[in-house]
């Protein structure tokens, strides 16, 4: 199979909805830089710089990865009433660096956020019925994809065995994992695909630095599960941003990830794991 490289600079180049102006002024710039450089030292960028030192130290212990294990919902209190409070306050953050990064594509030199805001639609940022058909397709296209590429992973050795909840199956505690699960839609859908790109598409990035900068950024934070993790997300990131770069909406991508993450944290605890595992 080969590569026609003028095809793809035609459609890296090729018109799209997602076209922030550019701020007008060398000040403007350095304000831009300033807050990708912040906000990213507050979210995912310290959380990708985790990630990799934990993989690091994965890989330097004697244990192979695949018989290491990693917890994503892990309890955090022995108390039963408190854990939960715990668990609700780590949503709450995801939920308000998603807030964070809305607001600041509102206030701070502005954009016209087609994914989150309707003009005709005054209020607060919310989805419509079109946004679901295509976030569920793309749920779909890599929800079981990416359970396969995990399971390969393991038996190869390049992933830790993913431990999707350690919390009880009672009602409530499934419910923190489906609240959970869409927090960290919000938070990585809104930061890394709506923010990221508009900031830096306002700074004139080339599309091609911008696919990059986003898809690794989103591996990056997932490097602590696994080497697969890490491509995995960049792959899916390259989608993602694909999605956003055709349509400017990112509702579809929130409710793709919040269903992936909803099927994969009450999945695994409904049916006690991932089967072949």
């Amino acid at each position: 199979m080969t590569v026609d490289l003028r095809s793809l600079r035609r459609w890296l180049h090729s018109p799209s909805p997602v076209s922030p102006v550019p701020p007008s002024t060398a000040t403007g710039r350095t304000a831009l830089r300033w807050e990708i450089f912040l906000v990213l030292a507050v979210t995912f960028g310290t959380s990708g710089v985790r990630a990799a030192l934990r993989l690091l130290e994965a890989a330097t212990t004697p244990t192979r990865l695949n018989e290491q294990t990693t917890t994503l919902n892990a309890p955090v209190s022995t108390l039963a009433w408190l854990d939960p409070v715990f668990q609700l306050i780590s949503s709450g953050v995801l939920l308000a660096w998603g807030g964070l990064a809305v607001l600041l594509l509102l206030r701070h030199v502005p954009v016209r956020l087609a994914g989150l805001t309707d003009p005709d639609r005054p209020g607060l940022p919310r989805p419509r019925l079109r946004d679901v058909l295509p976030g569920a397709g793309l749920a779909a296209l890599i929800g079981l994809p990416g359970l396969l590429f995990y399971v390969a992973a393991v038996k190869l050795n390049l992933s830790r065995q993913v431990v999707a909840s350690g919390l009880d199956s009672s009602a409530g505690d499934l419910a923190l994992l489906v609240v959970n699960a869409w927090a960290n839609g919000v938070a990585e859908e809104v930061i890394v695909v709506a923010w990221l790109v508009s900031r830096l598409r306002q700074l004139q990035v080339p599309w091609a630095w911008v696919f990059a900068a986003s898809a690794v950024l989103r591996g990056s934070y997932h490097l602590y599960q696994g080497y697969s993790a890490g491509l995995g997300n960049v792959l899916m990131g390259l989608v993602f941003v694909y999605f956003f770069y055709r349509t400017g909406r990112v509702w579809p991508l929130i409710i793709a990830h919040g269903l992936i993450d909803t099927v994969a944290f009450v999945g695994y605890q409904v049916l006690g794991g991932v089967p072949g595992l």
